[in-house]
């Protein structure tokens, strides 16, 4: 099996800064994509930003420049840093990896539980 696990939610005011952290962690071989997603009460889930195997990176445009991903492989960890938080970014944040659980396997799409983040005018 195979978990992934948020951390760095909270409250904070417009303008501050926090730092979502993700653990993969179980039977994991390989994790090739990482990703962050949040969800607004009543609204669909959306993109925040993603990172490959190649540390490439692709951000939502309402995020760009304030938000930066990165990924640590060596502890199957990936994190979102957010800056100049706005109210707007008030969200259930959830992490999103595409994890090989062995060798040859197939590639599998997992979830965190997710963590919220509250930013106050």
């Amino acid at each position: 099996q195979v978990q992934l696990v948020e951390s760095g939610g909270g409250l904070v005011q417009a303008g501050g800064s926090l730092r979502l952290s993700c653990a993969a962690s179980g039977s994991v071989f390989t994790i090739n994509a990482m990703g962050w997603y949040r969800q607004c009460p009543g609204k669909q889930r959306e993109l925040v930003a993603t990172i490959t195997s190649a540390r490439s990176t692709n951000y939502a445009d309402s995020v760009k420049g304030r938000f930066t991903i990165s990924r640590d492989n060596a502890k199957n960890m990936w994190y979102l840093q957010m800056n100049s938080l706005k109210p707007e970014d008030t969200a259930v944040y959830y992490c999103n990896a595409k994890i090989q659980r062995w060798y040859q396997g197939p590639w599998n799409n997992y979830w965190g539980r997710g963590t919220q983040v509250n930013v106050s005018s």
